[in-house]
């Protein structure tokens, strides 16, 4: 009976679909948008130092914590939380871990709502650079301007959701797995193609000066410790939520902490790209790289209206910006998803067109620029290291001792070192706990 019910629910058909897939949810427009920046302002190579370690703490411990507690419970977090609470305190304290299991499930449902409008915008720009208009617009700010506006993306929005929703509806393997096996190498290998072009252009070489010579100063700032730890803790995904419901499709024979060690790694050789595009090809027309949030929708196709061939590589840029985002968003819906679908007995279908309506309900009420700008820091500081908190929190101090380690080891050859234990249950859930005060305190770091 359970089998047939695991098979229902899906499952990703292979290692390399999962990884694919968790790599898909990690690349985001946080790895484009943000990473080159942070790089830059905070002492380029210097800032890398910081980033890195946090990445490898991170990744060997909340990613494989989250796959491994999904795949353990075979359910996302309204339900392993609740298993949790009834494996360490009984069957009556299940329900009340459902309820703190609510806590990711809508972080990762509101978190959705905000990025669908943005990929409603990537949408209109990867349109405009289609038709050739994006080249010719002379005013670019008050393009961007007139698109976020109250109700300026409505059927751009529109367009991205029935595009994110029509893959999740096809199911994990025939949908999320396949879309992602196409998309992501196709994003790496766009990105490659932007690269090498953007090393041949004149000045891009101060570019590349400002993001990879390093400013050792930086490094006695504690500003840039502290972004550093919020750009890998967000890039790589950790919620208590998209991870957990990924790792519970996943199958036994799985390694998760081989699993984890490629997702992070591909999720920090998009952000490395990224930046070796974005960086000197803003400096080569000698725009500002530090324009924050219009970096990519102003700056950029500004840099692309100088180019020679300009249009053809505005579409790839944006075209593979797209991808990232629509296996992203992928990850975030498919949380309330698979919670409608496991705790209310709903089909596929069913929890899909419900998830849908809500997120276009809510989400066309901020389309607005700043209103969504607020929606998505709200969301980021207070709910999502809130989650991942709570994920940590249940699966390695709540759950019986051994119970972790026990099931990360699960498809492993050899079994993992004594550091897993104080690494996962006292450096990953203190992190997290000081990801969710400098996130209050900074106003946001991811």
């Amino acid at each position: 009976m359970e089998k047939t019910k695991e098979s229902q629910r899906g499952q990703f058909g292979t290692k390399l679909g999962f990884i694919i897939a968790c790599v898909g949810s990690a690349v985001g427009m946080a790895n484009i948008w943000m990473f080159p920046y942070r790089t830059g302002k905070f002492g380029g190579a210097a800032f890398l130092i910081p980033y890195f370690i946090f990445v490898v703490l991170l990744g060997f411990s909340g990613v494989i914590g989250e796959m491994a507690f999904g795949r353990s419970m075979k359910t996302g977090p309204l339900g392993a939380f609740g298993k949790a609470m009834k494996l360490r305190f009984g069957e009556k304290y299940e329900k009340p871990g459902r309820v703190i299991g609510i806590i990711p499930v809508l972080g990762s449902l509101g978190i959705a709502i905000g990025y669908s409008v943005v990929v409603g915008w990537v949408l209109k720009y990867l349109f405009s650079a289609l038709t050739g208009e994006l080249i010719s617009i002379e005013n670019m700010g008050a393009f961007f301007g007139e698109l976020t506006g109250n109700f300026g993306s409505v059927g751009w929005h529109m367009l991205a959701l029935v595009m994110t929703f029509a893959i999740m509806a096809m199911g994990i393997s025939k949908g999320i797995e396949k879309v992602n096996k196409i998309m992501m190498p196709v994003f790496f290998i766009f990105f490659i193609l932007l690269m090498f072009r953007v090393m041949t252009l004149p000045g891009a070489a101060e570019g590349y000066q400002y993001l990879f010579v390093p400013n050792w100063e930086q490094l006695l700032d504690v500003k840039t410790w502290v972004y550093a730890l919020g750009q890998a803790f967000f890039s790589l995904s950790l919620a208590g939520s998209g991870t957990v419901v990924y790792g519970s499709y996943l199958k036994d024979d799985v390694d998760v902490v081989s699993s984890a060690k490629n997702v992070a790694i591909f999720d920090t050789l998009a952000a490395l790209l990224a930046g070796m595009v974005v960086i000197p090809a803003v400096f080569a027309f000698g725009m500002d790289v530090a324009s924050g949030p219009p970096l990519m929708f102003i700056t950029l196709p500004a840099v692309f209206q100088q180019m020679p061939f300009g249009t053809i590589f505005a579409v790839i840029f944006f075209a593979a910006v797209l991808f990232a985002a629509i296996t992203s968003l992928m990850n975030l819906f498919e949380t309330p998803i698979e919670a409608l679908q496991e705790q209310f007995g709903l089909s596929r279908i069913a929890a899909v067109i419900i998830v849908a309506v809500v997120g276009a309900a809510i989400s066309i009420f901020i389309e607005n620029g700043d209103a969504v700008s607020t929606w998505m820091d709200i969301i980021s500081i207070y709910v999502i290291p809130l989650g991942a908190l709570l994920a940590g929190i249940m699966f390695f101090w709540v759950c019986p001792k051994g119970f972790a380690k026990e099931q990360s080891e699960l498809g492993r050859k050899k079994k993992l070192g004594k550091w897993f234990v104080p690494l996962t249950k006292y450096v990953f859930v203190g992190i997290t706990l000081i990801v969710y005060i400098l996130g209050i305190f900074f106003g946001g770091i991811g």
